[in-house]
């Protein structure tokens, strides 16, 4: 490879991207001529306008940063920029072919499974609920298709027991890292070649909303505990609840946001499915099959808290039925 630099623009909104991007301002055979990332937005109780984090980790290098609502709009600038190589990592927006033909060497993605597995965006989410005991990194040459475009490098890591989804995700973005130069320099080199994916294989997993972290009790506890750590921390997984001691009729929402790993083999005609009892000063909840030990939860409008602590102040959960 030769010692000029190679003219990279950065594309990514989460801090799923930072450490990818952090390596490659490292490298001295790249340069990070530009970053694109989506606009920024209201968060929070107070709406407060926040920045991405792929946008506040660029301002600390002086990267010059683009916010387009619709990525199409800035065709042209990208076009000017003359960038070689463009890497993808977690931006939430499709890119046009006419983009993804700009660049000499096209455009590379960071995807967070191991493809075809779990093309889409919740692709970290999936592998925890399907009880994959693998997930990894693949880098990809993009193409006009949803995470379709050839491979360059896939890197494996095992899920341990208790990763959540938050936990995998932080796992994979510092895989994507490591293997992310190598794979580009060697790409560039003409040492590696592009391979096919096997479209026969391929699976595909839905961007998630904030009302798919509904638990469904009539699950096993096997499959609900996955379910907890896979929608942690977001969209949280939550259930519904009325506290019988008010006179109100107004529904609560309860976020379960941690769970034993350990399942409790119940005999469930003890209890319906739903029910929460009280188990070694924990709460339980009787499930399809089996029981779940909840270790922390949260109730709207309140601060999250540990199971023995939570009953002190709310023992009313103790025989109700969650929906």
């Amino acid at each position: 490879m030769s010692h000029t630099k190679i003219k990279t623009i950065f594309i990514g909104t989460s801090d799923f991207g930072i450490p990818a991007l952090r390596v490659l301002l490292k490298d001295k055979q790249f340069e990070i001529i530009a970053v694109i990332t989506q606009p920024d937005k209201p968060t929070g109780r107070k709406q407060i306008l926040t920045p991405p984090p792929i946008k506040a980790e660029a301002e600390k290098y002086q990267i010059p940063v683009f916010q387009p609502g619709r990525i199409n709009n800035l065709k042209s600038q990208i076009a000017n920029l003359k960038s070689q190589i463009i890497i993808i990592a977690a931006y939430a927006q499709i890119i046009p072919e006419e983009i993804l033909n700009l660049p000499k060497y096209g455009c590379i993605n960071i995807h967070g499974s191991l493809l075809p597995k779990y093309r889409g965006a919740a692709c970290v989410q999936a592998a925890i609920l399907n009880n994959d005991k693998q997930t990894g990194i693949t880098i990809i040459k993009m193409d006009k298709g949803l995470d379709t475009g050839p491979i360059l490098w896939q890197d494996k890591i095992n899920i341990e027991s208790g990763d959540t989804a938050g936990a995998l995700y932080e796992k994979l973005s510092l895989l994507g890292a490591k293997i992310l130069p190598v794979a580009i320099k060697k790409y560039i080199a003409g040492e590696i070649k592009p391979i096919p994916q096997n479209n026969a294989k391929a699976s595909y997993v839905k961007r998630l909303k904030k009302q798919d972290g509904l638990i469904d009790w009539a699950k096993s506890a096997v499959e609900i505990e996955r379910f907890i750590r896979a929608m942690a921390p977001w969209p949280s997984a939550y259930t519904i609840t009325k506290n019988k001691k008010q006179k109100t009729k107004n529904s609560l929402m309860l976020k379960l946001l941690e769970s034993e790993h350990e399942i409790l083999q119940i005999n469930k005609n003890k209890y319906k499915i739903g029910e929460i009892f009280l188990y070694n000063n924990k709460l339980a909840v009787q499930c399809g099959k089996d029981a779940l030990i909840i270790k922390k939860l949260q109730l709207e409008g309140k601060k999250e808290m540990k199971s023995e602590d939570f009953i002190k102040g709310n023992n009313w959960i103790i025989g109700s039925i969650l929906k």
